[in-house]
């Protein structure tokens, strides 16, 4: 076999090649045999029909395209490695000649990894917030401790802001009541907006067994959209009662003897969330320093194929959960089509980016991922996912994705080799001392680097797919031959 590689920019090459006839063999060995075991000839048994009937009766040309069909991904997998390329994706195939008994060439163009020079990322300086924990802080965090302990009674009064009121619902649509536009006892505090837009004006001033009306866009069911006539009557009020701020509050919502001592363990949670918080800020300033300095190329087929990954994955799987279609999404975030696919290129540049430049990294630092690593990495992964993490192993295992997870902690200790040499400053001008986190690194690279983007390191047999149309259109050509 005779190979040649042609680079057309700095993503993509197109590989040409000739197979000596006697090269395929083998694959016509095997397609005859197949054939063979398919198809029934009277006189012979099955399976023993010998190569020239096959020939005469079904044609030269479908054999050919069996063999070719077999043959290629083989001989394209052996001029990539030939070529020594990194490949991306699946190749576009063209046979350019087919001559029984003599070659068969074709050429194939594919998307590879360029070629990257790591930058000098020592002077990369970025600056972080400050971690302080203000009083207005501590006290909404001790309030909302304080909010899970509240208790609820009975009052007769009007309802008012805050309350828990007990309603009965009937939904109209056109006058008719939904069949499921009825609830009963449902209880509902004013002015948390989680039930439907105008419940709190409706039932704001009503005793118990006040009735009012008020219409209201749906949010869900058989009739979600539409603008339906609720009647709502109010069978209890409940007022909400506070536990005082005292030492046996703090000993009935937590592990303290005092109140002060609950607080100051808040303030200590809320420096902690802070400091994490400053750690990934480090790392997501440092990365985007990081990718200023290098010049990457983007292949443009990958590019293309990670935009309409996450499209998908937005409209089929996120939005889906939630109920929405991406018209909705974009009405509810304010952004036109336009200015929504311009920040999904924007975030798929970045994501591939990322990947390239820092497997190359990996490659220079020549990092490696034990055991313990990926164990922990998988872990935390599995927690995000809200499986147990057998399930989410089997789960990995079984989809083949353990090579994604390796990716992702090895990307993950090389921006680390960035952060730890970049300077970091808060914004009152003092040094950060980030500790080297390589678990809390990776999960700022998957943000930036969609697992997608992974996927598109497709291997060699991929070729299979797209070369069997080309396959079959040159065997067919051969076949009209041999039967005329």
């Amino acid at each position: 076999m005779k190979s040649a590689v042609e680079t057309l920019n700095p993503t993509r090459v197109r590989l040409t090649v000739e197979v000596p006839f006697e090269e395929l063999k083998d694959s016509l060995d095997a397609a005859y045999k197949k054939i063979n075991q398919q198809v029934t000839v009277k006189g012979f048994r099955k399976g023993k029909i010998p190569a020239r009937v096959i020939d005469q009766r079904f044609g030269r040309g479908a054999v050919l395209e069996e063999a070719v069909n077999d043959a290629l991904p083989k001989f394209y997998t052996d001029a990539v490695n030939e070529g020594e390329l990194n490949v991306l994706g699946q190749p576009e195939v063209d046979i350019t000649e087919l001559k029984d008994g003599e070659l068969l060439a074709f050429t194939a163009e594919v998307d590879i990894r360029p070629t990257i020079e790591i930058p000098d990322y020592s002077g990369i300086e970025v600056t972080v917030d400050a971690i302080e924990v203000t009083d207005e802080e501590l006290e909404k965090s001790v309030e909302q401790l304080r909010d899970r302990f509240a208790s609820t009674n009975p009052v007769e009064r009007a309802a008012a802001e805050g309350d828990v009121v007990t309603i009965d619902l009937e939904a109209k649509v056109d006058g008719e009541v939904l069949p499921d536009g009825v609830a009963s006892a449902v209880q509902y505090t004013i002015g948390s907006g989680e039930l439907l837009d105008g419940i709190d004006e409706a039932v704001t001033g009503l005793e118990a067994g006040g009735e009012a009306t008020f219409t209201s866009e749906l949010k869900g069911g058989t009739a979600e959209g539409k603008t339906a006539e609720v009647s709502v009557k109010v069978t209890q009020v409940a007022a909400r009662e506070l536990p005082e701020l005292d030492d046996e509050f703090a000993q009935m919502a937590s592990e303290f003897d005092t109140i002060e001592e609950l607080k100051a363990d808040s303030r200590k949670r809320l420096e902690s969330s802070k400091q994490y918080d400053q750690a990934t800020q480090a790392q997501e300033r440092v990365l985007d320093e990081l990718l200023k300095l290098a010049e990457v190329p983007i292949p443009e087929k990958l590019l293309a194929d990670e935009i309409n990954t996450r499209k998908h994955n937005l409209e089929h799987h996120q939005l889906g959960q939630m109920g929405l279609d991406l018209a909705k999404y974009l009405e509810i975030q304010g952004k036109t089509e336009e200015e929504f696919d311009a920040e999904t290129r924007e975030q798929a540049v970045k994501g591939i980016k990322t990947q390239f430049i820092l497997d190359e990294l990996v490659n220079k630092e020549k990092l490696n991922v034990n055991q313990e690593e990926l164990t922990e990495h998988l872990m935390r992964r599995a927690q995000s996912s809200g499986m147990s993490p057998d399930e989410f192993a089997k789960a990995v295992v079984e989809g083949g994705q353990v090579p994604m997870l390796v990716g992702e902690v090895a990307r993950g200790k090389a921006l680390a080799v960035v952060v730890e040499a970049a300077k970091v400053v808060d914004t009152n001008g003092e040094p950060v001392d980030l500790e080297d986190d390589e678990d809390e690194t990776a999960e700022t690279v998957e943000a930036s680097s969609d697992e997608d983007a992974t996927e598109a390191d497709a291997p060699a047999e991929a070729a299979t797919e797209a070369a069997e149309g080309k396959a079959d259109d040159k065997a067919d050509d051969k076949a009209d031959k041999t039967e005329a």
